[in-house]
């Protein structure tokens, strides 16, 4: 009997397909999550504060949006990469073992 917990996904093509899809979707959740933070850090950087302490926070947050955008970057990479997982394990005749 085969240790159902062991090295990853285990099932037909057709169901490993739809656990890596449920893996996109969550994926996908973490990009719509990072793309409001920098909805939000852009609106922050559009107030106008006129002093040091607000400009320096406005500043601060522009640095972190970068951040934030480079994230989001490998974040879609990796969405992308889940995508095709999904459908090469669908159109997949091999086991979750390696076997054809």
């Amino acid at each position: 009997m085969e240790n159902e917990s062991m090295d990853g996904i285990r099932g037909s093509g057709q169901d490993v397909s739809l656990e890596v899809q449920e893996v996109g979707r969550k994926v996908a959740q973490c990009s719509h999550s990072a793309e409001e933070v920098l909805a939000g850090f852009h609106e922050i950087q559009m107030e106008d504060w006129q002093s040091p302490a607000g400009q320096a926070y406005r500043e601060s947050v522009a640095l972190q949006a970068v951040a934030v955008r480079r994230a989001l970057d490998r974040i879609l990479e990796a969405s992308a990469a889940v995508a095709a997982h999904a459908r090469a394990a669908l159109t997949s005749e091999c086991s979750p073992d390696g076997r054809c």
